[in-house]
């Protein structure tokens, strides 16, 4: 060990949703504690500053045009909206910015110099060296260490992709001015959400997939009726497609690049070329390990670069826990949060919780929007099951004719040996609210038919919990 090395009992390497909320319970229990965030723009993590809050701002400001550019079906008069993209970015810098003033108030609070702005590596097993943002080196030990260090966009290999200007899902939330036409590489939760967002906005846009679905991971019938919905709005799909190149040409566009960039992809025996004034890349995302020179402390991790654990959020080496997107695990933010329960409650509560019996609900952020919770059909198969399974039409419920939100489909996977709930799949307005409930009954284990006869609310959403039940 150093001589000059401070030691902590506890250090947490990255402010994500489980770090922040971990730090504060451990001060509280008597642990000297440190909270090494790489940036002051990062404290509170990624969800707050370049992905769940910043993107729902936006979703919001396009939902609000789409209500005024549709307003006529409602009996209200109005002009076409004009979207002003630089006081949408603006309003949501605001967001962001007030919710990491609360968090850098939080932790300066449980922390006080303890909160080390910087980018830390390991030197060893229990010992890390932080380049602070003035310049210094401080090195730090602890007997225990948990890293909360997050991922960042993925960005994949195509040839001529690294010669272009293209967008992220962070650098997208910068623009000032829209695009004419957004070309998106990828098919998932992210795409999706700025596709509709950038269509509403009044962009063109155009989907690239290489699956022969979207949404890979759902079942055909609501990933057709997801896609079916997009494209009424204008959305262009091109799927089971395979990236051959990307190029940046000069274009009579007049947009503030000058250029346009052309993607040529292959979909079956065809070569297709695409034009497009910026083209976003949302892939997936890879995990913030390279820096922290993981091999020092001997920390394993998988193929693409995730921190591998156990179901105690574990490493390989004892007293070193990976929390939150780092470990591989579903990337969601109240993932993040359940991370820090189980953790608190082992470490903390004297209690023994483990990630093996946990619901993970999810929900995509499109109007309407997609929510879903448990076991998709397909799973639910493979997994042996006998079924049973309802489905009903959004239009079914009268909350949804009225306010004009009729569009989308309900989904239920049932067991029918015991009656329980397997799994939901909700694509309907407020399904991400709704989902809710269907968690709740499947966690308390109790049967179908509790929310096949409850007493819900009429008229609201939820009430369609009656209507798709009543199906089986």
């Amino acid at each position: 060990m150093e001589a000059n090395a401070q030691h902590y009992d506890d250090i947490i390497i990255g402010g994500g949703k489980a770090g922040k909320t971990l730090a504060p319970a451990l001060v509280a229990d008597g642990r000297k504690t440190a909270l090494v965030e790489r940036s002051l723009n990062m404290i509170g993590g990624g969800c707050i500053n370049i992905a769940c809050i910043p993107t729902k701002t936006m979703v919001a400001s396009a939902s609000v045009a789409n209500t005024v550019r549709n307003s006529a079906a409602y009996g209200v008069k109005a002009n076409t909206p004009i979207v002003d993209l630089a006081e949408v970015i603006q309003r949501k810098r605001s967001v962001v910015q007030s919710a990491r003033e609360i968090n850098l108030h939080n932790l300066e609070t449980a922390l006080d110099k303890n909160l080390i702005i910087g980018e830390a590596r390991f030197v060893a097993p229990k010992t890390i060296e932080v380049t602070t943002t003035e310049g210094n080196n401080r090195v730090l030990t602890a007997e225990r260490l948990f890293i909360n260090t997050g991922t960042r966009p993925l960005i994949p290999s195509i040839p001529g992709l690294t010669e272009v200007e293209f967008l992220t899902s962070e650098s997208i939330m910068e623009l000032e001015y829209l695009p004419e036409h957004l070309i998106v590489l990828g098919s998932g939760y992210i795409g999706l959400e700025f596709a509709q967002m950038f269509r509403r906005f009044g962009s063109r846009v155009t989907v690239i997939g290489q699956s022969e679905q979207i949404l890979s991971q759902q079942d055909p019938d609501i990933a057709i009726a997801v896609q079916t919905l997009l494209e009424q709005d204008g959305i262009e799909f091109l799927l089971k497609a395979k990236v051959l190149r990307v190029v940046r040409e000069a274009s009579p566009l007049e947009n503030r690049t000058g250029n346009e960039t052309i993607v040529q992809i292959q979909v079956g025996d065809r070569e297709i070329t695409l034009k497009g004034s910026h083209l976003l890349v949302a892939v997936g995302r890879a995990p913030n390990t390279e820096s922290l020179n993981l091999a020092a402390a001997g920390v394993a991790t998988d193929t693409r670069g995730f921190i591998q654990v156990n179901d105690r959020l574990e490493t390989n080496i004892p007293g070193i826990w990976a929390l939150g997107d780092i470990n591989g695990g579903p990337q969601y933010t109240h993932i993040s949060l359940d991370d820090y329960r189980i953790i608190k409650a082992n470490l903390i509560d004297g209690s023994n919780r483990s990630t093996g019996d946990r619901l993970l609900p999810s929900c995509l952020f499109i109007d309407p929007e997609l929510a879903h919770v448990g076991l998709t059909e397909t799973e639910a198969q493979q997994q042996g099951y006998t079924i049973r399974v309802a489905k009903v039409d959004a239009s079914a419920v009268p909350r949804a004719r009225t306010l004009g939100q009729t569009d989308g489909l309900l989904k239920a996977i049932v067991d029918a040996d015991t009656g329980r709930i397997l799994g939901c799949s909700l694509l309907c307005h407020e399904a991400g609210e709704v989902i809710s409930t269907v968690q709740m009954v499947m966690q308390a284990q109790m049967p179908y038919t509790v929310l096949r006869d409850g007493i819900l609310t009429h008229p609201t959403m939820t009430e369609g919990l009656n209507i798709l039940f009543s199906k089986l």
